[in-house]
């Protein structure tokens, strides 16, 4: 090569190298003097303004939504030094490890955003310094979500994901694809581990079918797990057995709805590969659902409701929207395999509303769950909320986390400090996945919503996120594997001991799509 050629390449780097190092390093550079003051808060999308947030959650990125030509950030707290963001669209991106550094650095301190803007004519506003705090607990590692197309009844690309919260990796745990484009739903974890699992699998090619991972071993059981909640022993699982059918509304927010034609509670046990049942828990005369376990075992909890129609055929069956669910519990001996007496916890005569989906913490002291105008699915009433009960005491209230669109399908961290639940507020349409800290007060923080790595992820994301599930760490068996056990003819086969209207073990009868 000739000596001429050699002497472009410093001229080169020099031209590409200036502007690379004032966008690497704007933030150092950036120069904000006599900045004029505007008294209220910027406007972020997502909203992250005013709210507690985990010491091990990534970073909270957002766009700044007022006009500019410039956008400058700082992030800071007590016991370090500040982090500072440069923007020239308003997409604040900020980086990983020092954003780690001064969580971690700052737990129970508060945390501030100073955010300024430059104008046209290249003059600072700075805007009232937003506040949160960092909570002292972390929040477990790992959420588990299904992801959904907003259909009404069908199925093509459905799986269970895996997210890790302090990054914004997200992997599948099953997909619907590899055992011919089934469906996957009704996931659920032993005491927020990811070591033991069960989730429901159904396909036209394949049927229907509960998928077990038992530390690691997976097994496939010949009979359709719906709502599912592990005993903390982890001997066994009470789940729903659920007829649902979907219809539609001429008009309104939410013109579809669904409801259960007939239900009922089981449960399947580790080591004899037995289901059983107890009349209590699964009345011919009534509805019942959503059961969860007490931390300590001893109480099953779930929502039952009497069956108002005679016609099982009727789509909508008559007086589907008078129908309202209870809050029941039950004692059992997990040693003598003995149910005890059926109590009424909360009943819908007295709250006028239709009551759905326990979850208690771990700690055994709060049960949150949601209510709803009618029915036994909250996701399609817009009038659902979160209340949480004071076990101690039995009441409960209604926390300032709710919103006008549907608030539900909640899950607890570990810990006891953090819900996940899904809700719809960002217009009513799409379920997203929002964090919420609880004190040693029972106060509910504002909630946030699960943060992505580009700020501008929800606006145009058109799947739902469905039943957050917060666990402990990653599930660890491999997608491949989950979709063989789908697809195998080795099964555990099981006497199913409920007659009437419940579908069969083995039934091809095709189930309406749900969130």
């Amino acid at each position: 090569m000739k000596k001429g050629h050699w002497s472009l390449i410093p001229i080169c780097v020099i031209v590409v190298a200036i502007p690379m190092a004032w966008l690497a390093f704007g933030k150092s550079v950036v120069k904000i003097e006599n900045p004029v003051f505007i008294s209220r808060l910027p406007k972020l999308n997502p909203d992250y303004t005013d709210t507690v947030i985990p010491p091990n959650i990534a970073p909270l990125n957002f766009v700044v939504c007022e006009p500019g030509s410039g956008y400058s950030v700082k992030i800071y707290s007590q016991n370090s030094e500040p982090l500072k963001v440069f923007s020239r669209t308003g997409k604040i991106k900020i980086p990983l490890r020092p954003w780690r550094s001064l969580l971690s650095s700052n737990k129970g301190g508060e945390l501030f955003f100073d955010v300024y803007v430059m104008d046209e004519g290249r003059t600072w506003s700075r805007y009232e310094t937003i506040t949160n705090r960092i909570a002292k607990e972390n929040i477990d590692a790992y959420i588990a979500y299904r992801l959904i197309k907003p259909i009404y009844n069908t199925w093509l690309d459905v799986g269970i994901y895996q997210r890790h919260l302090e990054q914004y990796n997200q992997s599948s745990i099953v997909h619907g694809s590899s055992f011919g484009y089934g469906c996957v739903n009704c996931h659920c974890f032993l005491n927020n581990s990811p070591e033991n699992m069960v989730f429901a699998a159904r396909s036209g090619k394949y049927g229907g079918s509960a998928i077990l991972v038992n530390d690691g071993k997976i097994s496939r059981i010949d009979t359709k797990f719906g709502y599912t909640s592990w005993h903390p022993s982890g001997q066994l699982a009470v789940y729903s057995f659920n007829k649902i059918r979907q219809f539609f509304h001429a008009a309104g927010m939410q013109v579809r709805d669904v409801v259960d034609i007939d239900s009922a509670l089981c449960y399947y046990t580790i080591k004899s590969r037995e289901v059983k049942s107890f009349s209590a828990i699964a009345d011919k005369g009534r509805l019942e659902t959503y059961p969860t376990w007490s931390p300590d075992g001893k109480y099953l909890y779930f929502c039952s409701a009497p069956i108002l129609w005679t016609n099982r055929n009727q789509l909508p069956p008559e007086h589907y929207d008078e129908l309202k669910y209870d809050l029941m519990r039950i004692s059992y001996d997990i040693e003598t395999d003995k149910w005890g007496e059926l109590e009424t916890v909360l009943s819908a005569d007295e709250t006028g509303l239709s009551i759905l989906l326990p979850r208690i913490s771990p700690d055994g002291r709060y049960l949150l769950f949601c209510m709803c105008d009618y029915g036994c699915f909250p996701i399609y009433r817009p009038s659902s909320d979160l209340y949480l009960m004071d076990l101690k005491t039995g009441e409960y209230t209604k926390p300032a986390i709710n919103s006008e669109y549907s608030d539900s399908w909640h899950s607890w961290s570990s810990n006891s400090r953090w819900i996940a639940f899904s809700s719809k507020r960002r217009g009513g349409l799409f379920t997203r996945t929002y964090i919420s800290y609880i004190d040693d007060k029972a106060k509910m923080h504002k909630p946030f919503i699960m943060p992505q790595k580009d700020p501008e992820f929800y606006d145009s994301f058109v799947k739902t996120y469905s039943v957050p599930e917060l666990i402990t760490g990653p599930v660890k068996v491999e997608p491949i594997r989950l979709g063989r056990a789908a697809r195998s003819t080795d099964r555990i086969q099981v006497d199913i001991p409920i007659t009437g209207a419940t579908p069969k073990a083995g039934s091809t009868e095709p189930w309406q799509e749900r969130e």
